[in-house]
């Protein structure tokens, strides 16, 4: 990719000059904060199979809301490049994400019903790819103003490196911090390194949006921004993209409330969005016979 089309294209991604008046700041819902670490599970279905994957996940999310399983996910569903699911999941440490696990298989061993229906559910998939990603507070910009309850919209910017030039993106990043902070700009982004499941080194960027219009914003601004950051913040990016950039991949994503299953201090900010499922809809979860709990302990 020609190097001053990159420039500009992280740009586009990341400055979104929205400068507020001063106003009352609402409590930070901690719950829906980004999460320390997260595991990224990008999901590719069978042509035709969307609408039967969906029923399904969605008898799945309602059967972990009836008992208020702890293990949370989000899903998301791409409106840009090809057709994907992308299942967001948030845990403060791997120590959590090995107990999460431990829970969930617990719960499907319990219910033996709903196991059958995860497994209906990835005999769908034609692919599956699992990531696993350690948030990078020193990268984002007001990574703590950001509620993922109020997200709409995700925007993800995967960024592959060379080898050897993760100090080159954490310069890049720093620059673009700085720049947001000088026209006090209000709209916050976070930075995901992946620890596991990817070449390394691969960053994520994400931008959680309330609605599309923001990204209107970003390209009729563009060129002011490019203009604003001044020839020598300009160089070094130039020279970023092209001595570090292997390659990069920027897709939008709609959240999907219907198959997400999330805790209830999350939806607290918006439980209109989130917890809308009708109780008569709610499905009646068959326990399996005490041998089933006998398995577990073996």
């Amino acid at each position: 990719m020609n190097p001053m089309k990159t420039v500009a294209a992280m740009i586009v991604i990341l400055w979104v000059p929205i400068i507020l008046p001063a106003q009352d700041k609402k409590a930070a819902n901690l719950a829906a904060a980004p999460p320390n670490v997260a595991m990224f599970v990008h999901q590719e279905f069978f042509l035709g199979k969307a609408a039967d994957r969906q029923k399904l996940e969605s008898t799945i999310s309602r059967a972990c809301d009836r008992v208020d399983v702890p293990r949370y996910w989000i899903d998301l569903e791409s409106i840009s490049g090809e057709p994907e699911a992308l299942v967001f999941s948030s845990y403060d440490s791997y120590e959590e994400m090995e107990q999460s696990d431990v829970d969930w298989r617990r719960f499907l061993i319990m219910h033996p019903d709903l196991e059958r229906t995860k497994e209906e559910v990835e005999a769908l998939a034609a692919s599956e790819r699992k990531t696993i990603a350690v948030r990078r507070d020193d990268l984002g910009y007001l990574s703590e103003n950001i509620d993922l309850s109020e997200a709409r919209f995700i925007h993800i910017l995967e960024v592959r490196l060379f080898p050897g030039h993760e100090g080159d993106f954490a310069q890049a990043y720093r620059i673009l911090a700085d720049a947001y902070a000088r026209i006090q700009a209000d709209n916050p982004w976070v930075v995901y390194e992946i620890d596991a499941g990817a070449p390394a080194p691969t960053f994520l960027v994400l931008r959680p949006m309330s609605e599309l219009k923001q990204q209107d914003d970003e390209l009729s601004r563009n060129q002011s921004l490019i203009e604003a950051e001044g020839e020598q913040g300009i160089e070094t990016l130039t020279r970023i993209t092209r001595e570090a950039y292997a390659g990069t991949v920027s897709t939008i994503y709609a959240v999907d409330p219907e198959m997400s299953h999330i805790s209830k201090a999350f939806a607290v900010t918006d439980p209109d969005f989130w917890i809308h499922r009708a109780v008569n809809a709610k499905p009646e979860l068959k326990h399996e016979t005490p041998s089933g709990a006998e398995r577990l302990k073996k």
